[in-house]
């Protein structure tokens, strides 16, 4: 008898939310980001007018430079932590169709990102501007123009990597290696790009933390003038790899 998706969700999310891990994990998110926040936040209004165009959206928002990897690590282990014990098997054998235990994990995991990187973003924003205010420098508000769009497409990225993440803890099966992969993708290529080809430099227009990134912020990128262009071909490019994951954990032996 074929077990309902949604008790495979259900099942998924209980797996997920029973780890310590997973609470330790969230707890480093909101810590470390609201945390970065605060600091740079306090800095910039030192520094005020020093940036040209002012941005207050925008530096509320760097703290997704760092919580994109945390996100990440939380992506890895739905998939990975199963891995690690052997508990894998014992799920396989509960939904044997693998096709619908991936999804279900997919699912719960961009559920999760969603909502942590939503709510992130925005006490992210709210606290930056509170600290801008208490400087009296020029912030801004939820209503502005481009603001809630700069707020809430910085959770859907949040949720984008944490679906790269899940990919390949999937293609892997082992956490080190996903992470260390994922750090390569978000953080080591860009920082490389210059020493690319220059005939390569056109594929870091869809590069994660290049011009997907640009979506957090109010003010245009000369470099990136369509950044939900290049978030949606980051999210296509997230989609090839969950294609490839899938397939892999289809077909291979566990």
């Amino acid at each position: 008898m074929s077990v309902p998706f949604r008790r495979s969700v259900h099942a998924e999310w209980i797996k997920l939310r029973s780890l310590r891990s997973t609470w330790y994990t969230l707890a480093c998110l909101f810590v470390a980001g609201l945390g970065i926040t605060a600091l740079a936040m306090n800095a910039a209004g030192q520094d005020y007018p020093g940036e040209q165009p002012w941005d207050p959206t925008g530096r509320s928002l760097t703290s997704y430079i760092v919580a994109q990897l945390i996100i990440g690590v939380l992506g890895i282990l739905v998939v990975t932590g199963e891995y690690a014990t052997g508990q894998i098997r014992t799920s396989v054998l509960a939904t044997p169709r693998r096709h619908r235990l991936l999804a279900a994990k997919v699912v719960v995991a961009v559920a999760v990102a969603v909502v942590a990187g939503q709510v992130l973003m925005f006490a992210a924003f709210l606290l930056g501007q509170a600290v801008l205010a208490a400087q009296n420098v020029p912030h801004a508000a939820l209503g502005d123009p481009g603001v809630l769009s700069a707020v809430t497409g910085g959770g859907l990225y949040l949720a984008a990597i944490a679906l790269l993440a899940a990919a390949l803890g999937t293609i892997m099966r082992a956490t080190a290696g996903a992470l260390a992969t994922l750090v390569g993708i978000v953080f080591l290529v860009p920082a490389l790009a210059g020493l690319f080809p220059s005939w390569l430099q056109s594929l870091f227009f869809y590069w994660p933390t290049l011009g997907a990134s640009a979506v957090l912020k109010t003010v245009p990128d000369p470099d990136f003038p369509h950044p939900w262009l290049n978030l949606a071909g980051m999210c296509a490019g997230v989609a090839a790899v969950l294609v490839a994951a899938f397939a892999v954990f289809r077909r291979r032996d566990l």
